[in-house]
């Protein structure tokens, strides 16, 4: 993705931190001539060769899986907040723009075994289970209920490079404490997120 050098960050903690938070993710690799696109958890991890890994699972019947090739690289996307920043806002006339996070992640797929795949989904739904009431396990499920892992597909993505884009208005140093002040006071999640983001040193 094209960088900007003020934009670009480089700060490997805190990007993958923004993974784990953002791991639903966007998977893009090309199958018969064409680029196909699946919304799916991405989760990143350490395999046990100690390469980082995204972890994630598609249905059987999506036809992407087909393309995964491990001499093919695949790119997978990750968005955080974004938001409108008016130009009212600027102490001189110019162009509104947008300001928002978003990390590129790219990789060699490989394909899991059912035992594999159903390890890394028991991983997945602990995870996402910690903050529930009353959370469920796949350990506690029933054999006729996990029959349906049989109908998806699981596989890892060893990482190759990683690209993050953290566009807040770095190079409005005027005009940043202005944004950070309007952008705080708006309605909208996103943009009450990215006053937080560029409030940081």
């Amino acid at each position: 993705m094209y960088i900007p050098e003020h934009n670009k960050n480089e700060d490997w903690d805190e990007i993958r931190d923004f993974i784990r938070e953002n791991s639903f993710g966007l998977l893009i690799n090309a199958y018969e001539g064409q680029l196909m696109a699946t919304h799916i958890p991405l989760e990143l991890e350490i395999d046990a060769k100690g390469h980082e890994v995204l972890a994630g699972h598609m249905a059987k019947a999506n036809p992407q899986w087909n393309g995964f090739s491990e001499n093919q690289e695949v790119l997978c996307i990750f968005n955080g907040p974004h938001a409108y920043v008016s130009s009212s806002w600027y102490q001189k006339e110019e162009v509104p723009t947008w300001n928002y996070i978003a990390v590129h992640v790219y990789g060699k797929p490989k394909i899991l075994n059912e035992t594999e795949t159903m390890t890394s989904l028991k991983r997945l739904v602990d995870k996402h289970e910690r903050g529930s009431k009353n959370p469920v396990s796949l350990q506690n499920m029933s054999a006729k209920t996990l029959r349906q892992v049989k109908g998806i597909v699981g596989f890892q993505i060893e990482v190759t490079d990683i690209q993050a884009k953290y566009k807040l208005s770095q190079n409005r140093e005027d005009d940043h404490e202005r944004i950070v002040k309007e952008l705080g006071e708006r309605d909208d999640a996103g943009s009450r997120a990215i006053s937080e983001y560029m409030k940081k040193p």
